[in-house]
């Protein structure tokens, strides 16, 4: 039998911050018997306007409660990575949820999402070892491994992630299906700035003359996009000279994929990738093109 709900546990018109696993299941479990739909928005924190977004977008769907989670992973992160200094601002985020409409915000400590150590993981598969799997070796078991994690404590019936990690947003929706998980992935356009930046937590590691090299991402994805049908030829030369053009830029990878990530088709819908690093900071994008579809 399910216990009734507190005020402790969920309180209709505000949020509730919960920390332990448990606890927040039981109550995400009490608002689904009590008819309720419940929507998950991970994220790592730090939240900016593209967290914003896909809180939006959950309350969109039909009845539901949000919940966004909170947590810095650290098998997500390489030895030589940004964990350490990865942004926890756990009380202005918060704050962004209350804004927001949200009414559960798990924030669950290393301990409670790890209490084994986290011996067993999810295996991304060969995708996994490419692009940015290639750059960060065993990035992506850190990634599944979590967000099945949330998916088994939160129980949601949506599950929603913004489509600037392209590629975590198809592994993921990959594992779902592999794994016959009972949720529905919901992806959200990517939200940028209106000089054409991603909105990424990491920008804030950005210096001024950074930030403005840094845009050079998104103009080599428009670029690309741009003459998309003349070809995967042109869309790549386009992107990389756009790129070359500003040296401050170290390319990683500039990678032109089908939308599932396979070998891009020579006709139809491509995705375009990119990642580099600007000083210090390693930021990634990406943009939807159709190839062959004519002279731009």
């Amino acid at each position: 039998m399910t216990k009734p709900l507190t005020k402790d546990d969920y309180t209709p018109g505000g949020v509730t911050l919960h920390h332990d696993p448990d606890r927040l299941r039981r109550v995400t479990r009490a608002l689904r018997a009590a008819g309720r739909n419940i929507a998950l928005v991970p994220t790592m924190g730090a939240l900016h306007e593209g967290h914003r977004k896909l809180i939006r977008e959950a309350h969109v769907l039909q009845n539901t409660v949000v919940v966004v989670s909170i947590f810095v992973n650290p098998t997500q992160f390489g030895p030589n990575e940004d964990f350490e200094r990865y942004p926890r601002t756990l009380e202005a985020d918060v704050e962004v949820c209350r804004e927001e409409r949200v009414g559960l915000v798990f924030a669950p400590g290393v301990e409670d999402m790890y209490p084994a150590g986290g011996q067993v993981t999810v295996a991304p598969g060969p995708l996994g070892e490419q692009l940015e799997g290639a750059t960060r070796p065993g990035h992506f078991a850190g990634v599944l491994t979590v967000v099945a994690k949330l998916l088994n404590i939160v129980q949601p019936n949506y599950a929603l992630f913004g489509e600037k990690d392209y590629q975590q947003l198809t592994l993921i929706r990959r594992m779902v299906r592999d794994l016959n998980l009972p949720v529905d992935v919901v992806g959200v356009p990517t939200v940028r700035e209106a000089d054409g930046l991603a909105l990424s937590s990491r920008n804030r590691y950005l210096s001024e003359d950074e930030r403005a090299a840094a845009t050079a991402l998104s103009a080599a994805l428009v670029a690309g996009a741009h003459v998309s049908g003349q070809g995967a030829d042109a869309v790549l030369k386009a992107a990389r000279d756009t790129l070359a053009a500003v040296p401050e830029v170290d390319l990683d990878y500039l990678e032109l994929r089908a939308p599932d990530l396979g070998p891009a088709p020579e006709n139809g819908d491509g995705r375009l990738l990119v990642a580099a690093r600007v000083g210090t900071t390693r930021l990634i994008d990406n943009a939807p093109v159709l190839l062959g579809a004519g002279d731009e």
